[in-house]
């Protein structure tokens, strides 16, 4: 069986430099906001290009510390609306709303499955303060056209990377495109941890040191507490291992976008359709994802070939009973696209037999 995603493979050729990392950390004695989360901040900023990296708990919670530092700075208020893509994971969704703040959805480009710029005008209101832009599956959004509607009506620009990392839109790599970025580091995202972990990422120094706060009981020094914060921290032996596994991020991205490319080529059945990527470098190809009108049946055609896939999402968030307000609500885009898709296997320990002997399956597919 080819499995989806082997964790345990994926981390093996950096187990020996892992457990180093661990044990330093435990010999250290010192085991939250230590040297370990500095030194793995001031890395992932030099990556990515931007002048602060925060590490924080989780992916989430790194979109919700950037919505609620904008409230401290007056820039956001409660009950104001934020854009975001209907076909998203939840969790882009639950930050906007548990932080005091309205989500308004906005259907995606079915061939990219980001949120499509020209679907926005009409969402836009006077009560509509920021876009939160989703690199859905890895692939970047479409950030040129999504500035200039921000720029026009003075919009924040965020986006959410959690699936993205090491993606580059025009040779600018993701985590310095906007106003702040939101990254999660979950175990089987491109750069993964042994459990959760976030960062945001800003050049807006001001906005970064209330993240920092927020995500630490809102103290500016030791128990001096300036905002209602939460505990949502990076730990010293998550930082550690992040540390270590940033050094082969390229690499590893490298090998998905050439895995990705031979599926791009390979692929030839007009039962599936293939995701519409114009340049590689703007993938970081977290997910492969096709569509296909018979899906379950292709999913168990698939399983019997003994391969297995994942399906990202089989229920989009207007159709989720945490949001049963919009479960009346029409998205057909968004419904299409849960209807249809499938993801292939595709990560650093898959062998080259392997990705042939997926590619053979899915054109056999009849």
């Amino acid at each position: 069986m080819i499995p989806f995603l082997d964790l345990k493979e994926t981390n093996m050729p950096y187990q020996s430099e892992i457990e180093e990392a661990v044990l330093s950390v435990v010999r250290s004695g010192w085991y939250i906001l230590g040297d370990q989360v500095k030194s793995f901040e001031r890395a992932y900023a030099q990556y990515c290009g931007t002048a602060n990296c925060i590490g924080v708990g989780n992916g989430l919670d790194a979109i919700s510390l950037i919505l609620k530092s904008y409230k401290e700075l007056g820039v956001l208020k409660d009950g104001d609306e934020v854009l975001v893509p209907a076909n998203t994971y939840i969790a882009s969704i639950l930050a906007v709303s548990s932080s005091g703040l309205v989500p308004v959805l906005v259907e995606p480009d079915i061939n990219t499955y980001n949120i499509d710029p020209e679907k926005i005008g009409d969402k836009v209101t006077s009560r509509t303060k920021a876009i939160l832009a989703v690199h859905l599956y890895g692939l970047v959004s479409p950030m040129n056209e999504l500035k200039e509607i921000a720029r026009k009506h003075n919009l924040k620009l965020i986006d959410d990377a959690a699936q993205a990392h090491g993606a580059a839109y025009h040779e600018q790599k993701v985590g310095s495109l906007c106003d702040a970025t939101a990254f999660s580091f979950y175990p089987t995202k491109n750069l993964g941890a042994l459990g959760d972990a976030g960062a945001v990422t800003t050049d807006d120094s001001e906005l970064a040191a209330i993240v920092r706060a927020l995500a630490n009981y809102g103290t500016t020094s030791k128990y001096i507490n300036k905002y209602k914060g939460e505990n949502s921290r990076l730990d010293e032996i998550q930082a550690a291992v992040l540390a270590v596994k940033l050094k082969y991020l390229d690499k590893e991205v490298q090998a998905r976008q050439n895995i990705a490319s031979f599926y791009l080529r390979n692929i030839q059945n007009e039962l599936i359709a293939l995701p519409r990527v114009e340049q590689i470098e703007q993938h970081a190809f977290h997910l492969f994802v096709v569509r296909c009108h018979e899906r379950d049946r292709l999913q168990q055609y698939l399983s019997d070939k003994g391969i297995r896939t994942e399906i990202h999402y089989p229920l989009p968030p207007h159709k989720q009973e945490a949001y049963k307000e919009w479960n009346s609500l029409s998205y057909p885009v968004s419904e299409k696209i849960a209807d249809q898709i499938i993801s292939l296997p595709l990560h650093i320990s898959l062998k080259n037999e392997e990705v042939i002997r997926i590619c053979s399956a899915l054109n056999e597919f009849r």
